[in-house]
């Protein structure tokens, strides 16, 4: 029951993003000039790098989900073998590249607001903003979400079913997160 709340919960999700879409496409047919100029300010291939971080994580945060279906809580050798690495060890390792994507987001944040691209200069900065700063607050949960599942498999006893679902659950956010932000990459990076 958990999983099907967790994708009617995800499909909610989805509006609220179609709808950022709808205004981000919206506000640029009316003003294409104003989008020429813009864009040629944003810094393509630092968003590529922190894109692939992220898009990485989920392969991480998938291969921890496959350690926690297997039962494997943490690392069954040394650090370095990775082969042998449990939920733990992936979910601290996506959490990490999720952290580094953001704070890649608040330097490119700083670069641009020094370029003079902020949400009262423009319908382009304030477009942009809305739906990279949502996205980031998502990817913030998803955080705080890793920390739960962690903080779980630390305080509990033995490791059951229901902490497998509740990493499984937050892979299907994590993985939802990614998706829209490959979305929002094309969109506002690439379609320029």
């Amino acid at each position: 029951m958990v999983s099907v709340g967790t994708i009617i919960w995800l499909s909610s999700e989805l509006m609220f993003f179609a709808a950022l879409f709808a205004s981000y496409f919206t506000i640029r047919a009316v003003s294409p000039d104003l989008w020429a100029q813009s864009t040629e300010k944003l810094d393509v291939p630092f968003a590529s790098v922190n894109t692939t971080i992220l898009v990485l994580s989920s392969l991480t945060c998938q291969l921890g989900v496959f350690a926690a279906e297997r039962g494997q809580v943490g690392r069954s050798g040394s650090v370095f073998q990775v082969k042998r690495w449990g939920l733990r060890e992936w979910f601290i390792l996506t959490y990490f590249m999720g952290a580094v994507f953001v704070a890649g987001q608040a330097t490119e944040y700083t670069s641009l607001i020094h370029e003079g691209i902020t949400i009262p200069a423009s319908g382009y900065g304030s477009m942009f903003y809305l739906t990279t700063g949502f996205h980031a607050l998502h990817v913030t949960g998803g955080l705080v979400a890793f920390l739960f599942v962690l903080g779980r498999t630390f305080m509990a006893r033995r490791f059951t079913h229901e902490q497998a679902v509740s990493a499984i659950v937050v892979s299907y956010y994590w993985h939802f997160v990614d998706v829209v932000w490959i979305g929002l990459f094309a969109t506002i990076y690439l379609i320029q």
